[in-house]
Order: structure tokens, then sequence, then C-alpha cells
């Protein structure tokens, strides 16, 4: 279960501080519940997507996590340029305490991500892409109850495209899923309940299909 209390969130600008982003949103995420998170360009959903999963901090309010929670997969942030993507796996397979197994770790994230001789040289050399299919690798690789995915399934060619909604269907029976994406077919295939943010408010429904009616109707008006 994750509990979201009256989270604010702005970040400062060269200015001062910027309108918020996210203002006074709450809702609970129910255990093994996937949810797609709706809302125009800049409504803040890869903002609420880093502060549930641990990589920025609200300015008010409250995440409890009482599960264990991925980093978001498709987020560029967390690898360190210099190292390889071979040693970037292997630093965060000993972070979550598999020296034992840590061969197997990364045989799974190299076959995973595809990248060929790229996984032996700096992450600082990667596209966007190439740091994606990392990312998406290293969250798979480890046993979370909720996964967070921020557009991770348009990275990569149809291959892979294929293989990431295969991961995200093998993930329905034992986790719990928070996605965004841009196509609303995807969301429909993924998940189950939505999130609809507009105007820094956050609005729950218990099914997709509702919280797009309602992203779509904003829109019309």
């Amino acid at each position: 279960m994750i509990i979201v209390d009256d989270v604010h969130k702005r970040y400062q600008t060269d200015h001062g501080p910027g309108r918020w982003v996210l203002q006074g949103v709450s809702f609970t995420i129910p255990p093994r519940v996937s949810v797609g998170l709706v809302g125009r360009n800049g409504a803040g959903k890869s903002t609420l997507l880093r502060l549930i999963g641990g990589v920025d901090t609200p300015n008010r309010g409250c995440i409890e996590r009482r599960c264990r929670v991925s980093w978001p997969m498709g987020y560029g942030g967390g690898l360190q340029g210099s190292l390889s993507g071979r040693q970037n796996a292997k630093f965060v397979s000993r972070i979550h305490g598999h020296d034992v197994d840590l061969r197997d770790r990364l045989a799974y994230v190299e076959g995973f991500a595809e990248l060929g001789e790229a996984f032996d040289e700096p992450v600082k050399t990667y596209s966007s892409g190439m740091r994606s299919r990392l990312q998406f690798a290293l969250s798979l690789a480890f046993d979370f109850d909720v996964y967070i995915s921020d557009e991770v399934t348009a990275a990569g060619d149809a291959a892979f495209k294929a293989k990431a909604a295969a991961a995200f269907k093998s993930l329905a029976d034992r986790a719990g899923l928070i996605m965004v994406s841009h196509g609303e077919s995807t969301l429909k295939q993924f998940c189950s309940a939505g999130i609809w943010l507009h105007e820094g408010r956050a609005q729950w429904f218990d099914a997709i299909d509702d919280a797009l009616a309602a992203y779509k109707e904003s829109i019309a008006a």
C-alpha cells in the first residue's frame, strides 16, 4: 500500500519559487493494483512518479510506502555516467544485497537491456533510450511490490517494446504497477485504476476508462 497525504510540490526557478506542480494531492494505492496517471503535458505526472519512487521529495505533505517500491523505470538519474552499464549493475546489485547471485543478476540485466558491447562502455555515452533500457532491466532484476514506469514502453525497437509489454504482464500476478504513458491503449492494457492530474490536483478513479474520460472532457472544455 502507498499513501500519498496532502502532497505539495514546486521547484525553484531563477526568479524564485515556481508554480505549484502538485497542490494538496492525496490518495491511497491498494496492494497489487495497477494505476495509470493521466493528464496534460506539465500536469505533474512524472513529478508524482519521482516522488512516489523516492527520487524527489515533496515541499509539504508526506508519502508513506508500506511496501517495496522500485525507482522509476525510464528515469535517467541514479546511474553513474563514468561507469559502464555492467559496473552500474554490479553496484545496484550489491546495494540490494545480491552479492551471492551477482553473476545471475548481471546476466539478466545484460540480456534484457540488449545493449551489446555498450554494456561495457560508460553510461555517459548512452542515448536516452539506452539509459532507459538499462534502468528498466535493472528494475526487473529485483523483486519489488510496486514497479514504476515512465514511458518506458516507448524505448527501443518493436521487439524490445514487445519484450517490455510481456514483462509488465508477468508482473500483474505478483506486484502493482504505476505507469505514465501517452498511449491510451497502453494504459488500458496494463492498468485497472487511474489517477487524473489537473491543475495541481489529483482525482482517483477505480477504472482507468473513467480517468481517461475525465481527462478527455477537460481537454474538450
